[in-house]
């Protein structure tokens, strides 16, 4: 089963010890872990810019009264069908790892069991098939960032 497959009710929330003490650690360097992915994210919107300002695509915003903990950083491209996956896929032959989000939850085999199909929700459908998440992770080099930015 693919980890965004939800197939029933129920799932094990407790971490192991060994995922307790990454987790404390990064605890510890929690500062300085959201200043970099903040950079990282805001390097991102910077460079894409352009790009969204022209239409071919849109990426996150936060408002201005809010914050973000830079989580991850996303594209939405075009409608177009099949969009997302061919830049996936030309991502991937450069050897950049740029994944697809989330499967909607209603979709999933348990949605489906609760009685939801295809087409109950076309805004929440639409936005999975064309959102591609980029490479946003704390060790992200501004060298690796923009070969990413070059090749999208």
């Amino acid at each position: 089963m693919d980890k965004y497959t939800w197939v029933d009710i129920g799932s094990s929330f407790l971490p192991s010890e060994i995922v307790a003490a990454f987790l404390y650690a990064q605890l510890e360097e929690a500062d300085t872990i959201m200043r970099k992915r903040n950079e990282i994210f805001r390097y991102y919107s910077e460079q894409f810019a352009p790009l969204c300002e022209s239409g071919l695509c849109r990426m996150p915003t936060c408002p201005s009264e809010c914050r973000h903990n830079a989580h991850l950083f996303y594209l939405l491209v075009d409608t177009v069908q099949g969009e997302r996956d061919r830049l996936i896929a030309h991502l991937k032959e450069k050897d950049i790892n740029a994944v697809f989000h989330y499967v909607p939850l209603h979709t999933s085999p348990m949605g489906l069991g609760m009685g939801y199909k295809e087409g109950d929700l076309p805004v929440t459908e639409d936005l999975s098939e064309r959102l591609v998440r980029l490479p946003c992770y704390y060790e992200l080099t501004r060298k690796d960032q923009d070969r990413v930015i070059d090749e999208v």
